[in-house]
């Protein structure tokens, strides 16, 4: 176990960094196949092939999820994907002969990071593809927490460093749950075990600003600047239990309030949050209600760990290594 979304079997990651232009994209392969869900509660969502996952759509299964920076530009760089898995021949079998690979993918807002000409393209995409493992995955400033960010209610002044997290868990019956996300939201990110801010709206002298407290009373509830308005939360969480398209879309649905536990406010005006669920079916049977419980709870520590894996980048500061205050 390396406490990562790839300890659940048939799933492999592989990320695309772009530090210079601020940027990337992560893509979770399970190329034979795995049934999927989804669930997007945020009011700004930028996603592909999210109406397919859905009960009583045809596809039966996805090849591949993409998160991504580059906002809406980000969604080509899955045609590299459907290049990879084509080239493979996987994908949904038509009966004509011809294979389709489905690979949904959702967006970050990052473009007010780095350079806003930057964003991740198809070849970036294949790459990561080729580079995908089924080890430990890279955390923190890396793939499409490259430019992530939190804490932005009140402008870029006072936010600080989001990222790329991952665990998982193994239940006593040997069924693994895994999850990832990359976490880049308006709000900031708490400890659901103490209440406590880890990362978020800061101020000059280190301390946090507390936004939803702050709110409450009305502060910063205006706020409309570019920077308040590029946000998402994007996760994926698998299992290698065997699950239809209604109970994967549930997951989905419980392990988003994970997110909800370690992101204070979440699925704002602001954010585009969304959550990918796949299910391998390589593993033993399982109580949905179990998983969802589990998955939730592997969410939120993913959560936490993309924030306190994270680097600081581009003069906001990270968690990591006690930078509160960082270079700005």
């Amino acid at each position: 176990m390396h406490n990562a979304i790839t300890d659940v079997a048939g799933i492999r990651v592989g990320h695309h960094t772009d530090r210079v232009g601020g940027t990337g994209c992560t893509v979770v392969l399970c190329e034979e196949g795995a049934v999927g869900g989804v669930d997007v509660r945020g009011a700004a969502p930028g996603t592909r092939e999210s109406d397919a996952l859905r009960p009583g759509n045809l596809v039966p299964a996805v090849h591949a999820v993409m998160l991504t920076g580059g906002s809406a530009f980000g969604l080509d760089a899955a045609a590299g994907i459907m290049e990879y898995l084509a080239e493979r021949g996987r994908g949904f079998t038509l009966p004509s002969g011809v294979t389709v690979p489905i690979v949904a993918a959702a967006v970050l807002f990052d473009l007010g990071v780095g350079d806003s000409r930057a964003r991740p393209g198809p070849r970036d995409a294949y790459q990561a593809c080729v580079e995908a493992e089924n080890g430990p995955v890279a955390e923190g400033s890396v793939g499409a927490g490259t430019g992530a960010t939190v804490g932005k209610l009140f402008g870029p002044r006072y936010a600080m460093k989001g990222g790329l997290g991952t665990a998982s868990e193994a239940l006593p019956n040997g069924t693994v749950v895994g999850a990832m996300v990359a976490v880049n939201a308006v709000g900031d990110v708490v400890d659901p075990a103490s209440g406590r801010i880890v990362a978020g709206a800061c101020g000059p002298d280190g301390d946090f600003l507390d936004s939803l407290r702050r709110l409450r009373h009305g502060i910063g509830a205006g706020a409309t600047g570019p920077f308040a308005l590029g946000n998402t939360t994007l996760a994926v969480v698998a299992t290698d239990a065997m699950l239809n398209k209604e109970q994967a879309t549930k997951l989905a649905a419980m392990a988003q309030n994970g997110l909800v536990l370690a992101v204070r406010p979440a699925n704002t005006m602001f954010d585009g949050d969304a959550v990918f669920a796949l299910a391998t079916g390589r593993g033993p049977a399982a109580d949905l209600n179990i998983l969802g419980a589990v998955a939730a709870d592997v969410l939120s520590r993913a959560i936490l760990r993309a924030v306190r894996q994270a680097e600081s980048l581009f003069g906001i500061p990270a968690v990591r290594r006690g930078q509160v205050t960082g270079d700005r």
